[in-house]
């Protein structure tokens, strides 16, 4: 449902009386640009050159990066996990597990061999914090990824808590490679589009770009200093 403004004309007035002029009652038109560079960079990019740009890039932000396919992809993410320590994990409540096959790792197989698992689970609330707090790997799922800048972009909801890709130790989020957009153009225009078409759309939106980063104090780079230590991308080949 579309939200309702009230009280517009009546508060739009009295600040223009404040300005000493009167109220502007046109719509400003949008001006047609003869030059929009923002749509210029990697403008002709396939997804094959999108993947390229995005492990250029991950090697500035100290991301891990590794590309499989769906069959392969419960392997490569047990190898991940393995390197990065084990459990215990925390995982949004994401249906897209289940396309992908790695369902059964994160609800049978890893809980069987004692390897700590937590669903985020919107019915106990806060308690998903105490978990994500505790948990050595977090793992998300990336909803549209710039490759220009090697951001992954998380849509929260009730089932895809936000804390889940910075209290844990290691971030590992899978990227289809259908999400690969050149650059924040693009993923601005896609967000755009679906408020157009009256999908829902998150009130946060996480743009992610590796591990934590600062370099505040003496300019000199510290990883992992307010969220992840290590972050992994794994790219899902599913064009």
């Amino acid at each position: 449902m579309k939200g309702l403004i009230h009280n517009r004309d009546s508060f739009l007035a009295a600040v223009a009386e404040r300005h000493g002029r009167a109220p502007n009652t046109k719509e400003v038109a949008r001006p047609k640009w003869s030059w929009q560079p923002q749509d210029a960079v990697l403008k002709e990019a396939d997804a094959d050159e999108l993947l390229e740009v995005l492990k250029t890039q991950c090697m500035v932000i100290h991301t891990d990066l590794v590309v499989t396919s769906s069959d392969r992809l419960q392997e490569t993410l047990k190898d991940i996990v393995s390197n990065y320590g084990g459990g215990p994990i925390i995982a949004w409540k994401d249906e897209r597990f289940n396309e992908y096959g790695v369902s059964s790792l994160l609800e049978a197989e890893w809980p069987s061999e004692g390897v700590p698992v937590h669903i985020w689970d919107s019915e106990i609330g806060a308690q998903n914090i105490q978990f994500a707090e505790k948990a050595n790997i977090g793992l998300t799922i990336s909803d549209i990824t710039l490759a220009e800048s090697g951001t992954a972009v998380l849509f929260s909801s009730k089932d895809k808590g936000r804390t889940v890709s910075f209290l844990p130790t290691c971030s590992v989020i899978l990227i289809p490679k259908s999400s690969l957009v050149p650059r924040m153009t693009q993923a601005a225009r896609k967000m755009r589009e679906k408020v157009a078409n009256r999908e829902l759309i998150p009130s946060c939106v996480n743009f992610i770009t590796g591990p934590s980063n600062s370099a505040d104090i003496e300019m000199n780079l510290v990883v992992g200093v307010h969220g992840p230590v290590k972050a992994a991308y794994i790219v899902i080949d599913d064009l």
